[in-house]
């Protein structure tokens, strides 16, 4: 479920405070005596943070969590997100077997809700700042934020289902966009761009690189196809809590913003529209469309930054 941005993207704010990759390896992270300083000073760290007590890998994670508010999962945390995964993604099949012109949006619902519940976990999104459903369910227009209800979905439709379990109190988040029925040219072009969009944003995720990389593959990628990127939601944190710190922008510049290290676990969750990027919410509060009426897809999933790479904690 995408975050929606308040006041800005904070995270692009320190964009040009570490530009250049730190060296990351194992233990979190191991800092160079000659690499810029994580603090973001603009000095390198031997002149900067090397002398204090702590050792680089928890001076790193103290550092990310006082000026990020970013915390770290360890080895417990992230196998308590992947078992909640493997709900979302088994949520996500289960739905897709029911999709098909006639369905009712509020009936998606229920299928969550009730496999959700009957697997020992809660729906996230129920009562989440006043959210009125178990799941969202955003059709052809609609970006993000749908609520459930009385539409009735048609044969060409695209139908996207955001879906957040928390199982055992740890939270994971993913959602795929379907076709209703037969899909037309515009359709399958828009889901097959938002598609690609993801597994691109992925691509740049490993230690050194910043939350600017993934957003400028995103964003270089979907304009070259004649898309646009929203602005106004972006990917979160996740795990511990439904939406944590850092905000994932799909859109930026390479090299800006925080630099990713192992630990870190967040969201990627693309809005492509195939019109214009502009937006508006409906009365309901919660709804947004594209102001121009077209075509809106999205793909998500729960990514864990690890040693080398990364994982996705939602993979299909």
């Amino acid at each position: 479920m995408p975050f929606r941005v308040l006041v800005g993207v904070a995270v692009l704010g320190s964009a040009k405070r570490m530009r250049k990759k730190m060296k990351l390896k194992t233990n979190l992270a191991k800092i160079g005596r000659n690499d810029p300083c994580p603090c973001g000073s603009g000095s390198k760290y031997k002149k900067c943070c090397l002398g204090k007590a702590m050792a680089p890998d928890r001076d790193i994670e103290a550092l990310y969590s006082n000026k990020y508010g970013i915390r770290l999962k360890k080895e417990r945390d992230i196998e308590a997100i992947r078992k909640a995964g493997r709900l979302v993604l088994e949520t996500l099949e289960l739905v897709e077997s029911k999709i098909k012109p006639g369905l009712v949006t509020d009936e998606i619902n229920t299928l969550v809700h009730e496999f959700t519940i009957k697997n020992g976990a809660k729906p996230a999104p129920l009562n989440y700042r006043g959210f009125p459903k178990s799941v969202c369910v955003s059709a052809n227009e609609v970006i993000c934020h749908g609520i459930p209800g009385n539409r009735i979905l048609a044969d060409g439709d695209i139908v996207n289902v955001d879906v957040t379990s928390i199982l055992n109190g740890y939270f994971a988040d993913a959602n795929r966009t379907f076709f209703v029925g037969t899909p037309h040219e515009d359709a399958t072009r828009i889901v097959k761009v938002a598609r690609e969009c993801l597994r691109r944003g992925m691509s740049a995720i490993k230690p050194g690189n910043t939350l600017g990389d993934i957003g400028w593959a995103i964003q270089s990628y979907a304009e070259a196809q004649g898309c646009s990127v929203v602005r106004e939601f972006v990917g979160h944190g996740v795990g511990f809590e439904f939406h944590e710190p850092p905000q994932i922008p799909h859109f930026g510049n390479r090299g800006s913003g925080i630099t990713l290290i192992p630990g870190m676990v967040f969201t990627v969750e693309p809005m492509i529209n195939l019109g214009k990027k502009e937006l508006r919410i409906l009365d309901d509060n919660w709804t947004a469309v594209t102001k121009d009426g077209s075509l809106s897809a999205q793909f998500e999933q729960t990514i864990l930054v690890t040693e080398d790479g990364l994982e996705s904690l939602t993979p299909y």
